[in-house]
């Protein structure tokens, strides 16, 4: 039986493992060893860490509000690192044994979509797995197989990961321990806002390129 009177038998659940590993990637940020530890999730998560970045972001900027930008400029570079070592792991590995290495942890059926956003809307597809809650980890290995310009998808990570993690340590650093709840009521609403304008301003701009075509 756990602390929460969970009675446990033989395995335990995936979703308890997946909590614990939750827990103690949390516990980092109350430590000296804190930035280190953002920089070690923010490469490995979109490689093969299942915990998002947003947890150490946010811990560490709730115990340092004022240096929550800091911290939001260094998960986002180092997680644009990550994603393009992931990217480059696709290409080496190849796209049967990627697919075959995501069909193995229930994720196939996600591959598929990704792959036919990647060959649609290449752009977009990097663009929304940056910076919403959309798994970064599946589409920086599809890149790989999409065979994706790796100078885009950092060009275009390094904008949307900062735009997510950055604007996470501005909100703390602007409003301190009372932003974690803006955070976690607000934040999947205002990046779905924020997909939604680009959108128009993408529209607007083809249309306006087509009216002043020669």
């Amino acid at each position: 039986m756990t602390e929460d009177g969970v009675v446990i038998t033989g395995k335990h659940p995936a979703w308890q493992i997946h909590k614990r590993l939750y827990n103690w990637v949390l516990h980092w940020a109350e430590t000296k060893y804190g930035l280190i530890a953002l920089i070690v999730l923010a490469i490995t998560e979109p490689i093969c860490v299942p915990i998002p970045l947003d947890v150490l972001v946010v811990g560490m900027s709730l115990g340092k509000p004022k240096n929550g930008i800091k911290y939001g400029i260094t998960g986002a570079m180092f997680s644009v690192l990550g994603g393009t070592i992931a990217l480059l792991l696709g290409m080496a590995i190849g796209g049967e044994n990627v697919v075959a290495v995501f069909d193995k942890i229930h994720l196939g059926p996600k591959v598929t979509l990704a792959l036919e956003m990647y060959q649609k809307y290449d752009f977009w597809a990097i663009a929304v797995s940056a910076l919403t809650p959309v798994p970064y980890m599946l589409f920086s290995w599809l890149g790989g197989m999409a065979e994706i310009s790796i100078v885009k998808f950092v060009l275009i990570s390094v904008v949307f990961r900062t735009m997510r993690f950055g604007s996470e340590g501005v909100i703390f650093y602007l409003f301190g321990a009372n932003a974690k709840h803006f955070i976690e009521k607000y934040f999947n609403l205002a990046t779905i806002i924020v997909i939604t304008l680009l959108a128009l301003v993408a529209f607007v701009m083809k249309k306006l390129g087509a009216a002043f075509a020669p």
